[in-house]
């Protein structure tokens, strides 16, 4: 049997339960190499786990929620503990991400349970543990502890990049690099919502109105980011933290409409609520808005500036928000615990480290690869290109066949790339293709 489990939040993993043959055993190795001959990469179980019988229910079928999570019973490879302080280091660094209790110095990353982001957040680790440039794709091309402890030695020192500071500075505060960008198209065009990111989550059977404020109340004094707002200080824009205050929630009750305009009224405040602008100056940069479709059936509307959040964030507020509503909807106390670093302490850190030498370097390098670069796509258009872009335009629904879907990723898992990179170069691709031009801006 093989599940999709997804027992830490955001880490979603393969796992297969196996019963040998009476009087049999299995070797993983053996086990994972069949595997791979017969399957794409990215459809190979990350955890083996070894049970003398799978748990059924009383109709005889096998009982998936009585399956257990992968721990220390996952069938794993001869283990070989490290043998330097290098490969005991990255031993630790590997079990941190991965939250596995034992690394060797053969056992795969991505054998393991790691996928694309979480190589992202141990290549960061490696970065600050021993001070060396490190690209992504090393983890890719040497993915155990004993041949990245390799690579670690013939990699570039990098003496100058430290972690953000944990101290917390009082008053104004610079915006980092992501911040400045968006701070700069509002002032090109105040009151646009091509930054707002909303979402709307349905929420169904009980709910406790007064514990999901308290939660949302809870996350925004949680988080200094969704109590920031933006102003020009000498003629350079700054963010300033807000000290936490009550939230409200307002409450639409749709539950008295008939069916049809009930859903009608919904769709309307969503595509409503999603699309009004947000005042980067007066703020706040998080609104959040129930409604009530039945005493039973909530849709509950968040939305958030792109300056303050990202799509990453929203899994985070998912989770927090869930957290806090549990804790207080049942009588206790949060146990959430708190941050040491806060978004403004990141900014602070790239704008002192990202400034001088290391910040030309950076500029050059950009102003070299953009140089000579056309001013527009050329694409054979059936109008004219208008002198004043506008935001009229749709979305087109396209289902891609599953066998072309697990083509694809088979195809990104063998160049080492992820499905996001396979696709934009097939995109870049059929522009080059279409506009003549072997340069695409």
């Amino acid at each position: 049997v093989v599940l999709a489990r997804e027992d830490v939040p955001g880490d979603k993993r393969l796992v297969a339960y196996l019963v040998p043959e009476a009087g049999e055993s299995l070797d993983s190795t053996e086990l994972r190499t069949f595997l791979k001959q017969h399957l794409p990469e990215y459809m190979v179980p990350s955890a083996l786990l070894v049970l003398e019988a799978l748990p059924l229910n009383t109709n005889g079928k096998v009982d998936r929620k009585a399956l257990p999570a992968p721990q220390g019973t996952a069938l794993a490879s001869i283990y070989v503990a490290p043998r330097t302080p290098a490969e005991e280091q990255l031993a630790t660094l590997f079990m941190q991400v991965l939250r596995v209790e034992r690394v060797g110095v053969h056992d795969d990353f991505f054998a393991l349970g790691g996928h694309s982001l979480l190589a992202t957040q141990l290549v960061s680790r490696v970065r600050a543990t021993f001070r060396v440039e490190l690209p992504l794709r090393a983890l890719f091309e040497a993915p155990t502890v004993a041949t990245l402890a390799e690579r670690l030695q013939t990699a570039t020192p990098n003496l100058h990049r430290s972690g953000p500071t944990q101290t917390h500075a009082d008053g104004p505060r610079p915006l980092s690099f992501a911040q400045q960008r968006l701070w700069l198209l509002d002032q090109l065009q105040p009151g646009d919502a091509s930054y707002n990111i909303p979402t709307a989550l349905q929420l169904s059977g009980h709910l406790d109105v007064e514990s999901l404020r308290r939660a949302f109340e809870a996350l925004v004094q949680r988080h200094e980011a969704l109590r920031t707002t933006f102003h020009e200080h000498q003629d350079q824009p700054i963010q300033t933290v807000h000290a936490p205050s009550g939230w409200t929630l307002p409450l639409v009750d749709l539950s008295a409409r008939p069916d049809a305009l009930r859903e009608e009224e919904a769709r309307r405040m969503a595509d409503e609520e999603a699309r009004r602008p947000f005042d980067l100056v007066r703020g706040p940069l998080l609104r959040s808005t129930l409604v009530r479709l039945a005493e039973d059936s909530h849709l509950l509307l968040v939305t958030m500036h792109h300056i303050v959040s990202d799509g990453w964030s929203m899994g985070v507020l998912v989770r927090e928000v869930a957290a806090f509503y549990a804790a207080f909807s049942t009588g206790q106390s949060p146990s959430l615990p708190p941050l040491p670093v806060q978004y403004a302490d990141f900014a602070a850190w790239q704008r002192n480290w990202l400034q001088g030498e290391a910040l030309d370097a950076q500029l050059d390098y950009w102003k070299q690869q953009l140089s000579g670069a056309p001013a527009a796509l050329e694409l054979p258009t059936d109008r004219p290109r208008p002198p004043v872009q506008s935001h009229r335009g749709a979305t087109v629904e396209v289902r891609i066949p599953s066998e072309v879907s697990h083509a694809l990723k088979a195809l990104s898992q063998r160049e080492g790339a992820t499905p996001f990179m396979t696709l934009l170069a097939a995109f870049q691709v059929l522009l080059s293709r279409y506009s003549a031009q072997d340069d695409i801006s």
